[in-house]
């Protein structure tokens, strides 16, 4: 039988990665953090809050909303960019079981 990523890992563990990633970016993080401050969509030029250009906050908004961490609805010529809350969630509900898992089967002191 040969291995791929669709084989070898599972679809939580794939998933985790994606996830990972995505966020391994600190304009990304950035940008999440914009939004999350906004507490609304944000429509116009998100870069004016950012030290990058337009084209690369684009880059990254394209990524995160690829990712599903956010949403943009399309009006006319403006996109209006939030958190899509059900898809944050999911991701945090992951990061947080992988995280638990990970410290709980750690050894102990004694060892290390």
């Amino acid at each position: 039988m040969t291995y791929t990523k669709a084989t070898a890992f599972s679809p939580e563990q794939q998933e985790v990665a994606r996830i990972a990633k995505v966020l391994s970016h600190p304009a990304r993080i950035a940008i999440l953090q914009h939004l999350a401050e906004a507490k609304t969509c944000i429509s116009g030029d998100i870069s004016s809050a950012l030290p990058l250009s337009r084209t690369t906050v684009s880059q990254h908004l394209t990524e995160l909303k690829n990712a599903g961490l956010i949403k943009g609805e399309i009006d006319g010529l403006t996109v209006c960019y939030c958190i899509d809350q059900e898809q944050y969630d999911r991701a945090r509900q992951l990061l947080e079981s992988m995280l638990a898992a990970i410290k709980s089967s750690c050894c102990t002191d004694t060892c290390c």
